[in-house]
């Protein structure tokens, strides 16, 4: 009896909506990484489950910050869904800090065996890696990328995984269409790359069964902490739900700008990030229209 009530819930039927886990750091303030994912993908009738990586009281934006990395207990979070049977369509990993953090997604990998793995490789921003990133941080990522089938590097990431040196403007098509090549030697998945400007659009170029295309979308004020995780969240979502790549990669990039339009408007600080709560209502319409 006790062992029936332990597992009831744990196992989906066909019928109900997808559940999603997802490997990345919870930030209290500023409208990033979790605490965007998990409203955004929830609003899209996706189960989300965090197992975070760490925990801050806010970005790293911000002059003040209490961290707690919990990587000594993701083992031990984690084992409950395992002896419980839990089952999981799809993962979602975000920002990873320690080579420790990289063998515990191979492990989620090996034991849950999700049917969908997108991978949003935090690394860097304008041109620059992050102040903690290593050369056995890009060695590792670049070996978690062969299980993705999804990547969604922004240029500077693309850049560092493909030992290509980095710069924020004047790409061409040809190079980037040879950085998708180079990628797609480390991800046999669907790519694209994010934070490229063409005149003054945002430009997202994509990689799907070996071709090429592009989107672009208003840019409708400055960068802004989050749309990174607001971007990957629309895309994971969607692909829980079979919708096409291209659609989605529209969707995300229109939803972001929508949210930064609104956010210059309202005069959001920049470092606090997107007013996406304002606009998760039309998400929800577009997600029902499907």
């Amino acid at each position: 009896m006790i062992n029936s009530l332990q597992n009831q819930g744990t196992q989906k039927g066909a019928a109900e909506i997808p559940r999603l886990a997802m490997i990345n750091d919870i930030a209290g303030f500023g409208r990033c990484s979790t605490t965007v994912s998990l409203p955004v993908i929830s609003a899209m009738e996706v189960q989300v489950c965090p197992v975070p990586t760490s925990i801050l009281s806010n970005h790293l934006g911000f002059p003040l910050c209490h961290f707690d990395d919990y990587t000594p207990h993701m083992r031990e979070y984690l084992r409950p869904w395992q002896e419980m049977g839990i089952t999981f369509d799809g993962l979602y990993c975000g920002f990873l800090g320690s080579a420790e953090q990289f063998a515990i997604v191979e492990e989620f990998l090996d034991t849950f065996q999700p049917e969908l793995f997108l991978l949003d490789p935090v690394m860097g921003d304008h041109g620059k890696p992050y102040s903690t990133i290593t050369r056995e941080h890009c060695l590792r990522m670049k070996s978690l990328m062969g299980r993705a089938d999804i990547l969604t590097p922004n240029i500077t990431e693309a850049c560092l995984l493909t030992d290509t040196p980095c710069r924020e403007s004047g790409w061409t098509d040809y190079e980037l269409l040879s950085l998708c090549e180079r990628l797609s030697k480390l991800c046999p998945g669907k790519i694209v790359i994010t934070g490229l400007t063409k005149a003054s659009l945002f430009m997202n170029y994509i990689w799907e069964n070996n071709s090429h295309s592009a989107y672009l979308a208003p840019a409708a004020g400055s960068s802004r902490p989050g749309t990174g995780d607001l971007f990957a969240s629309i895309l994971a979502a969607d692909a829980l739900h079979h919708r096409d790549f291209y659609a989605s990669v529209k969707k995300a990039a229109d939803f972001v700008a929508l949210c930064i339009q609104g956010s210059e408007r309202a005069n959001i600080p920049v470092r606090e990030g997107v007013i996406f709560e304002k606009y998760l209502g039309e998400l929800i319409r577009q997600n029902q229209s499907k």
